[in-house]
């Protein structure tokens, strides 16, 4: 053995195996609880070569003989094969062997800076069921129709590494290797390429506050893992204790392995409040660092998006003023509010909502909970979000998690009337926060997204099954959920791109597409600011009204909530105001509008609003 080919480990060098060229490939991995790793080569000509260890626990070596396309294992101690922590592909799934990839993939998206987070409207989709076939190719045909709707970020539910073929991929395991089933990490590179052919972001779901439990063998590496805290779904990975060091430089190498190597714009990062961590500074605060100075040093617009159910805007603060500094999250309560007021629900956390005044609230300042008691929590809940910034929250109508964790997986298609999902679509659209839509919402889609798995195991099966039947309880939700593990599930909740084609779901779609053209084209609407707006509400009739400036520009918009017509009284400025959109017209299917076209105020005037609809008006003579 020579011992040349085997350096000293470099701490800045990222884990896993790189082609370095002329056959020789590197393989660095941190094996702390290992005293010796060999590389076990599987394919094409089966041998095992020792890497050496260095005092942090790193092992590393450079073989010659080391082709892309190279299968291989770790074993540890002589005694068992894993496959590589941070391997980029794993071509026979979870437990199989990994794969060396090749360095070079021929981007066509050279110079590209990436989209204004304010210019965000984000379109989320699960590879596996957006499309018959399930793959990131085949997500490549539908750019061209969501970029015509008004799309400019295209966000991917988790496409890490999960057992089986089926799964919503928050049990991802292989965190640097895109789904092989999906078409592994050369699939993804031409969605991201194809993307930013189109002027397109994309953002991608990654899960920092645990690992799924089949496939899960970090533990056997180092202490990745704490006891001292506990998460809904598994092991709390260590962040602040013993080890935590290496264990931090691992998440954060796989973000900008993300970032760097697969060119994605934008991270969202799965319920950070589950990140448990008590340092004086925490890992999101690294992580958060670590990708500002690749930003600045790949010269793109990269995004850390966070999810989190805390209400903390310590989260967006900048680290100076003692926060985080994420650059948006996604704000929960807005969703809560349009939810229950469009469908009545008052169970599980829906029971905190279901005023108008919350909705004003939402839209006025972000979060609805800023220190109230919860009745659901039973406690005080929240910080004010009223000095963040419009365009750092996200809102939706509709996402994975509340589609989906309903026991039987209905969109708002299967809940309310066509004219309630024409409300949804004005509210959400017309307010100055970056929006969101859940794939197929723009066209009613029908399809359910219930949860679905593809364990191998039949007794983590089972406790699945028994989880979901448990959560479902507590949320008050009675009868029996969908078999997680039957693919009937998962076939259930492919979408039917077809009914695009059919009524009423092509005039939604057509209305979504006339509220994105308006809401990018009205400079009133584009402004994406609380300063510029006024929010008034009314529980009987329940009627929202707002009204948004830029300069001499102005729209105002009244909607009712009501199963019921409701007449308004509106305050507006003195002058003549045209309309843009009403949802009521013929046009849109509706029973048919009581406004004019035009219309003069004096600073009063009097709209009659048909059951569940919306009108957005426009000032005339403003630019």
């Amino acid at each position: 053995m020579d011992p040349a080919r085997f350096p000293s480990a470099d701490h800045q060098a990222a884990p896993g195996a790189a082609c370095l060229g002329d056959g020789r490939g590197r393989f660095r991995v941190w094996a702390p609880l290992a005293q010796q790793v060999e590389v076990h080569i599987v394919g094409p000509e089966e041998r095992w070569e020792s890497l050496v260890r260095d005092e942090s626990g790193y092992h590393q070596g450079t073989l010659e003989g080391i082709p892309p396309g190279t299968r291989y294992f770790y074993r540890l101690d002589g005694n068992i094969d894993r496959p590589d922590p941070a391997s980029h592909f794993q071509p026979e799934g979870v437990h199989g062997p990994s794969q060396v990839t090749g360095p070079d993939f021929p981007w066509n998206d050279h110079h590209w800076p990436g989209v204004l987070l304010e210019d965000y409207i984000a379109y989320e989709l699960h590879v596996g069921v957006f499309t018959s076939e399930g793959t990131f190719d085949a997500v490549i045909p539908h750019l061209d129709d969501l970029k015509s709707l008004g799309i400019t970020a295209v966000e991917l539910m988790p496409v890490a590494q999960f057992p089986g073929e089926r799964n919503w991929g928050y049990d991802g395991v292989g965190l640097f290797a895109a789904q092989n089933s999906y078409g592994g990490p050369e699939g993804l590179k031409r969605l991201v390429d194809a993307c930013h052919q189109r002027g397109l972001a994309l953002i991608l779901d990654v899960v920092y506050n645990h690992l799924g439990p089949e496939g899960n063998y970090l533990s056997e590496f180092g202490p990745y893992f704490t006891d001292r805290y506990h998460t809904p779904w598994g092991r709390a990975l260590n962040f602040d204790g013993a080890g935590s060091d290496e264990v931090r430089r691992f998440f954060i190498e796989n973000a900008l392995y993300w970032i760097t190597d697969c060119h994605i714009d934008a991270l969202r990062l799965d319920a950070v409040h589950a990140i448990l961590d008590r340092s004086p500074r925490t890992f999101l605060e690294e992580l958060v660092t670590a990708v500002q100075v690749a930003a600045e040093r790949l010269d793109r617009r990269i995004y850390l998006i966070a999810e989190s159910a805390a209400n903390d805007v310590r989260l967006l603060r900048s680290q100076d003023t003692g926060g985080v500094g994420a650059d948006a999250q996604w704000s929960d309560d807005f969703h809560h509010c349009l939810h229950t007021l469009l469908t009545g629900e008052r169970n599980g956390y829906y029971q905190d909502y279901g005023q108008v005044h919350q909705l004003v609230k939402a839209i006025r300042e972000g979060f609805v909970y800023s220190g109230g008691y919860s009745t659901y929590r039973r406690h005080k809940h929240g910080t004010s979000s009223r000095a963040i910034p419009a365009h750092r929250l996200v809102v939706c109508a509709q996402n994975h998690d509340q589609v989906g964790n309903r026991m039987l997986g209905e969109r708002l298609s299967q809940l309310v009337s066509f004219e309630a999902l024409k409300l949804s679509a004005g509210v959400l659209l017309l307010t100055p926060f970056v929006p969101l839509l859940f794939m197929g919402e723009e066209y009613g889609e029908t399809a359910p997204f219930p949860y679905f798995i593809s364990h191998s195991e039949p007794d983590l099966v089972e406790a699945v099954r028994r989880g979901r039947q448990a959560e479902f309880a507590a949320l008050q939700q009675d009868g029996e959920p969908p078999d997680p593990q039957d693919p009937a599930t998962f076939d259930r909740a492919r979408l039917n791109h077809q009914l695009r084609q059919q009524e009423p779901h092509r005039t939604l779609q057509e209305l979504y597409q006339e509220l994105l053209r308006t809401r990018k084209s009205v400079p009133a609407l584009a402004n994406l600011t609380k300063e510029d707006l006024e929010v008034l509400g009314y529980e009987n009739p329940p009627v929202l009204l707002l009204r948004r400036w830029r300069g001499q520009g102005q729209v105002a918009a009244a909607f009712n909530f009501g199963t019921g017509p409701a007449s308004a009284v509106v305050p507006l400025p003195a002058g003549a105001w045209h309309k843009l959109v009403d949802s009521a017209e013929k046009r849109w299917k509706g029973p048919g509008s009581h406004t004019p076209r035009e219309l003069t105020s004096e600073g009063m005037v009097s709209l009659n609003l048909p059951a569940q609809s919306f009108i957005l008006l426009q000032r005339s003579n403003t630019q």
